[in-house]
Formats: structure tokens, C-alpha cells, sequence
């Protein structure tokens, strides 16, 4: 299926206190997503976290999730696992508290065949009616989705698109040429958002637009009006902060970024540890010459 959503999701972090999720600050991250024109919120993304939750943790979050965006976005839960059944039973909770769509990552660690794949995304599709995102990060699942299986996945009458964060073009652009007709294409990894969208991504799932929404929603915008000067000049600006989001393992360095624009977003989950010192100076002076405020 295509057209599920177009233009910027944000892979939300997911803030953190002595007592669980803060779902004050939550509400506050969620109005600064709405506010700033993001087209959908991914929450319980790899970005949010959930390997450190619980189930009933994360089913709190859904229902609140759900009813504080009242429908002023699209609303995208995650629901990946390595036990196809975990991941079947995560969807069929984020659809009952009234999810738009899924995202859902390969299996890791067990490290399934490409037949496997497609067995695993059936399942989870077939126990579902709302919309499904596979989502490709060989990076940290040890597993690739091969541009020739995403076409058989993508036969799958509600799998969405693809939210790709392989890191090769090359096999992005096969993957583009095999399902283009089938089902939508998402950009994974912001530091090549620019070229799937122009090369025809419907749009972009992003970490960096945690604390740079307004501006990764018009590389979106720009690139769809063919405005691609100033797409290249925007995204020119854009790549140094992305890249800086990365210094450290994702969500680490975000999660600080949120912080010093003055959300108490918390810490990571052990095993994830707060970015170190000299991370920190370059995350901040990256924010800085991008031209965000730090307040902390």
C-alpha cells in the first residue's frame, strides 16, 4: 500500500525519571512536534527505548500516546522483537489503543533467513489491520532486508514502505526500483535524507528532528516542490547537527541534545550511559552553529 503518511516523522526519545516514564515532559515533546509541523510521531521507536521497558510500561505509554496527539498527527508505534510473537502481540496492543500504523524492525541477534523475513512481517500484518512500516538497520540487528525480499514483503496487502537505514545507496535505489509501485519508501538515517527523498522517498523517519523539527520538515517540503537549491542549501546546514546526534550510540547524544534545550528528558536506560564530556562540547557547539539556544 502506499501513501500511509508523507513528509517528517520524528523517532521520539522517550523521557525518563526515578519513578519511569515522565509524561509531563512527554506531553511537552509531543506539543513541540506538533507545534513545529511534524506529519508523524514514532513513539517506542529504537530511539524511544522500549528494549529497557516493560509491557505494561509500554502500554501506558500507548494510550497516552494515542490521546495526547488527538489526532494532529499520525500516530506510529513500534513493535519489532526477535520473537515473532512478542511482535505480534505488541501490534495487536498498539492497535487496540488506536495506533495509525506500525514500525516494525527485523528481528536480531537470532538472525532469521530472507524467507524468515517475509514469514515474520506476514504475521505480524496478518494479526493487524492498520498500516506497517518494515524497518532495515542491519547496523544494529545483524540482519539486512535484501532489496529482492522487501519486494515479496512488500506484496503484503498493509506493509506500508520500508524505512531504510541500511547506508547503501546502491541497494536503497534496487529496493526503489522494486517497490516503488507497491509501497512507500522512508529515509531511516538522516544523514541521507536528502538523497531518498529526491529520489523519490515519501518522507523521512528521523532522530535529528527531536530538536530540529520546523527544519527537517522543510527539507521534506522543499524537496517535494522541487525547490532543490534551496533543499541542498538547508540540508547543508542540516548534515553537521545529524551527524552530530550520532557521536555517540543512538539515543544518547539526542537524549542529551533535548536536555540542554531545556526538556528534562532524563538519562538513558542502563546499559546506555549519558553522553561523555567531550561528546558533549561537540553536540553543543554543533546546536550552537545550527543556531539552537542551549539552555542547559
Amino acid at each position: 500500500m502506499k501513501g500511509f503518511f508523507k513528509g517528517s516523522a520524528t523517532a521520539l526519545i522517550t523521557p525518563f525519571d526515578e519513578n519511569g516514564v515522565n509524561y509531563e515532559v512527554l506531553g511537552q515533546l509531543v506539543e513541540y512536534q506538533i507545534e513545529n509541523g511534524t506529519d508523524a510521531i514514532v513513539f517506542l521507536g529504537t530511539t524511544g527505548e522500549p528494549s529497557t521497558m516493560s509491557f505494561e510500561e509500554e502500554h501506558v505509554l500507548m494510550d497516552y500516546a494515542v490521546k495526547k496527539v488527538n489526532k494532529r498527527a499520525k500516530v506510529i508505534f513500534g513493535c519489532g522483537s526477535n520473537n515473532t510473537a512478542d511482535a505480534v502481540m505488541t501490534a495487536q496492543y498498539a492497535e487496540k489503543f488506536g495506533a495509525d500504523g506500525l514500525l516494525a524492525v527485523t528481528p536480531y541477534y537470532n538472525k532469521c533467513t530472507q524467507n524468515g523475513l517475509v514469514a515474520y512481517y506476514k504475521a505480524i500484518c496478518e494479526a493487524v489491520s492498520i498500516p506497517v512500516i518494515a524497518y532495515n538497520v542491519p547496523g544494529r540487528t545483524g540482519v539486512e532486508i535484501q532489496p529482492a525480499t522487501m519486494a515479496k514483503i512488500a506484496d503484503i496487502p498493509n506493509i506500508a514502505g520500508i524505512k531504510d537505514a541500511g547506508g547503501n545507496m546502491s541497494k536503497t535505489m534496487e529496493t526503489f526500483r522494486l517497490v516503488r509501485e507497491k509501497c512507500d519508501v522512508y529515509s531511516g538515517e538522516d544523514a541521507l535524507n536528502f538523497p531518498i527523498l529526491a529520489c523519490g522517498g515519501a518522507g523521512v523517519i528521523s532522530v535529528v528532528s527531536n530538536i530540529a523539527p520546523k527544519q527537517v520538515k522543510e527539507l521534506c517540503t522543499l524537496i517535494e516542490q522541487g525547490e532543490l537549491s534551496k533543499a541542498i542549501a538547508l540540508n547543508d546546514k542540516l548534515l553537521p547537527l545529524a551527524n552530530a546526534c550520532f557521536v555517540e550510540v543512538n539515543p544518547i547524544p539526542v537524549k542529551e541534545a533535548v536536555n540542554m534545550l531545556g526538556f528534562n528528558a532524563g538519562s538513558p536506560r542502563a546499559p546506555l550511559t549519558r553522553l561523555e564530556d567531550c561528546n558533549r562540547e561537540k553536540l553543543r557547539l554543533a546546536m550552537e552553529n545550527f543556531g539552537l539556544e542551549c539552555k542547559a
